[in-house]
């Protein structure tokens, strides 16, 4: 069966204004679908046509099965860590992980930012649980932590596509407008309770 790509978990313009309709609209419905398309036409009649997305990312060789199926995965977990009226800070179990982490939440958004601006160049800033302990890492291209024991709680696309249509170079910006906005806190959690 096809690799699909996967219904945004909100209409295309419910994060305006802070993410634009025609963002959503190059991002998800072109580069996100390109992807897709790309993973379907390489995978025909080999043995990961059959596979899971999650199998496919763990399974294949560097290469271009590999960055295709990681950015569809890594995408994919992108948009479901947003949400219209989203953003401000976590609560609950997830707000005294970060603060142990990272001192406090103030501290913890200033890292992420410097993961993202960090960055030369395109990829990704994560929050993950390893080993119990929350920590962020930021990888390069389609690379993606679901390739290693650490559990991604919530990523940040900083592929220049991902923002440039809303905030051209201001990568920082958009960020914190991330942070501040858009971040679906009650999605980390959920995540972060099937890390344990």
């Amino acid at each position: 069966m096809p690799f699909e790509l996967p219904a945004l978990p909100y209409s295309d313009d419910a994060l305006e204004p802070v993410y634009s309709r025609k963002t959503i609209s190059f991002h998800y419905g072109k580069h996100h679908k390109a992807y897709v398309d790309a993973l379907n036409k390489l995978v025909e009649g080999t043995d990961y046509a059959t596979k899971g997305l999650e199998d496919v990312v763990k399974s294949a060789p560097a290469g271009p099965i590999f960055n295709n199926a990681a950015q569809v995965w890594n995408h994919t977990f992108f948009w479901r860590g947003m949400k219209p009226g989203g953003g401000g800070a976590p609560t609950g179990e997830l707000a005294k992980r970060i603060d142990v982490a990272f001192g406090s939440y103030a501290k913890f958004v200033e890292e992420m930012k410097a993961a993202c601006t960090g960055r030369f160049g395109s990829g990704w800033a994560w929050l993950v649980a390893d080993g119990g302990t929350l920590k962020i890492v930021s990888t390069p291209n389609a690379e993606t932590p679901l390739t290693t024991a650490a559990q991604p709680l919530l990523t940040v696309d900083v592929w220049e596509h991902a923002y440039y249509l809303d905030y051209q170079n201001q990568r920082a910006a958009y960020v914190q407008a991330f942070f501040d906005k858009l971040v679906n806190w009650e999605f980390v959690a959920a995540n972060l309770a099937k890390a344990r």
